[in-house]
């Protein structure tokens, strides 16, 4: 935090207050409040993603800890769009908060009551218009703007408040030519600058990379041309969200006179919806079942895939390793990443193009080919319009990385570079606005929250700290039969180990013996804590092995009284 300003000012009702919840220093895990007087408005509410690390985990969510003990009231929530680290976190966080009034445009609704319908939460995402209409929200009032970004009815939304306009310009950039024909509306925003808004929170993912990011509009030759020189099936896989790319996909591929399919629980459902909000048309006998694709030639389809991030299990990663019932990958054919790869994902995303590559499949991805993707984040061009638009008073960077929202801050500097007026904070870290200053407030103490996303519980971090010695160190289980009234061995105790070469279990078998006799050989007479000798054991084989290996094995022993 660069700016020299008082800490704790005093809090009065003439103040907003801004704290995000997640989406600062990391791409993911969208969520941000607004606080005035006794009242709370949130803004978006998305997952985040598992590293390597997190071994068990399938997703990330945003701490509502703050919201969840706070005593003043949720007047209600807004979306921004339809991706999953925008929307994602729904079915997890709504059965967790109060009843509220939630509000978005029509494809994002669409999105997300469709996610929360399959977890079968009861609440309902209502649907507004790009109407120009404010929607009432205690004292905020959220009037949602039309931007262009890589799905389709994106929003950026301006929030009135007694103390001020705030713009809240979450993903988006600025496309002449976006894939479905509506452009942003430039009107709106110049006009919402010129009557003052008080504070621009900006993406900032882009702001690293020079000039104006690439249309969407430009793809769609560039699947053509993919499909053509593609012998055998051309494989497509992107974000499932990713609707306008699906659709300029499927365009191509009717183009050329080939069949799609949509494979993946995900794909399918976002066609599905595309098709029902007729932002995805699909001529009369262009789509064939996955039931039905071995009925033509592998130069006839066309394959629209769920899982470009490499994610396990999913329908691309169960392709690449030759365990899918109906497709397999042959030298002929060619898998064309539509998509970037999700910071975190790095390893997984390039261990699924190893997999392809040992099929002899062809791959274009971002890294030799700039031509199937192009990112839904301005770049440094973009965002300096946005700025020069709005005319904040204040600008916040949001929704990225820490280099991002320094390059931002540089960025500002250069369109009025007479103003030191960019706010570096961190996730928990409140902002207070007033008419005329900025503060900072209080620091809310965040922690991880990790999901099995199958059960939808959260997982404690002892657990993943379990898993990760499991799989680094191995694990080993000590059956001991003692008898209750000697304390000492009735048979040899019985050992499995897993994590080990055959040569190690073999030795560690026989020398843990040794050494769980050794510990038995002290007691005299009847046992009566188990519970000191289950810890002797423990201690004496981890020490023994430790000394040994110089590994630390999870130990569990199980005493059987006799």
């Amino acid at each position: 935090m660069d700016q020299t300003i008082p800490q704790q000012p005093t809090r009065n009702t003439n103040t907003v207050s801004f704290i995000p919840i997640g989406g600062i220093g990391e791409v993911t895990k969208n969520m941000y409040l607004y606080e005035y007087g006794n009242e709370i408005l949130i803004v978006d509410c998305g997952i985040g993603f598992p590293d390597e690390s997190m071994l068990g985990v399938d997703l990330l969510l945003p701490d509502i800890s703050y919201l969840q003990a706070t005593q003043k009231k949720i007047v209600g929530m807004v979306l921004t769009h339809g991706h999953e680290d925008h929307i994602g976190a729904l079915p997890f966080i709504l059965p967790q908060l109060p009843p509220m009034p939630s509000f978005c445009v029509s494809l994002t609704a669409a999105l997300a009551n469709e996610k929360l319908k399959e977890f079968q939460i009861k609440s309902t995402i209502q649907t507004v218009q790009f109407d120009g209409q404010e929607r009432r929200l205690g004292s905020f009032s959220c009037m949602f703007v039309h931007v262009t970004h890589s799905v389709p009815d994106t929003a950026n939304i301006i929030i009135k408040t007694p103390v001020g306009t705030f713009y809240h310009g979450s993903d988006f950039k600025i496309d002449i030519t976006p894939a479905d024909g509506v452009k942003t509306d430039y009107l709106r925003i110049a006009k919402a600058g010129e009557q003052g808004i008080l504070a621009l929170m900006s993406d900032c993912l882009g702001a690293d990379r020079k000039g104006f990011s690439q249309s969407e509009d430009s793809l769609g030759e560039n699947f053509e041309r993919a499909i053509l020189e593609t012998q055998g099936k051309c494989i497509v896989t992107t974000y499932s969200s990713n609707i306008s790319r699906l659709n300029q996909a499927t365009q191509a591929a009717e183009k050329l006179n080939r069949k799609v399919c949509f494979v993946g629980r995900s794909v399918i459902r976002a066609k599905i919806i595309g098709q029902r909000m007729g932002y995805l048309q699909i001529k009369d006998g262009t789509e064939v079942p996955i039931e039905k694709i071995r009925k033509y030639r592998d130069d006839q389809l066309v394959l629209l895939v769920a899982g470009s991030q490499g994610q396990e299990n999913s329908a691309m990663s169960r392709i690449a390793s030759g365990e899918h019932t109906d497709i397999s990958l042959t030298e002929k054919d060619t898998v064309v990443f539509s998509s970037d790869t999700i910071p975190g994902n790095e390893r997984s995303v390039n261990a699924l193009f190893d997999t392809i590559a040992k099929r002899g499949a062809k791959i274009l991805y971002s890294d030799n080919s700039s031509e199937f993707h192009v990112s839904g984040h301005g770049s440094e061009g973009d965002l300096m319009l946005m700025m020069s638009l709005i005319k904040p008073r204040f600008m916040v960077p949001i929704s990225g990385t820490y280099k991002h929202l320094m390059a931002y801050k540089a960025l500002a500097q250069r369109v009025n570079d007479k103003n030191n007026n960019v706010y570096i904070v961190e996730n928990g870290q409140e902002l207070l606005f007033s008419a005329n200053s900025v503060s900072y407030g209080k620091k809310i103490d965040l922690r991880t929250v990790y999901v099995d996303q199958v059960s939808g519980e959260e997982i404690e971090g002892f657990v993943l700290r379990d898993r990760e010695q499991l799989a680094k160190e191995g694990i080993i289980i000590l059956m001991v039969e003692v008898h209750a009234g000697t304390g000492q061995l009735v048979s040899a105790a019985e050992i499995v180990t897993r994590g080990f070469s055959p040569t190690e279990a073999d030795a560690l078998t026989q020398s843990a013996r040794v050494e769980i006799q050794k510990v038995l050989a002290k007691n005299k007479g009847r046992v009566t804590n188990w519970v000191h000798i289950r810890k002797m054991i423990e201690e004496a084989v981890t020490k023994h092995i430790f000394s040994k290996l110089h590994r630390r094995p999870l130990i569990l022993p199980v005493i059987i009284e006799v």
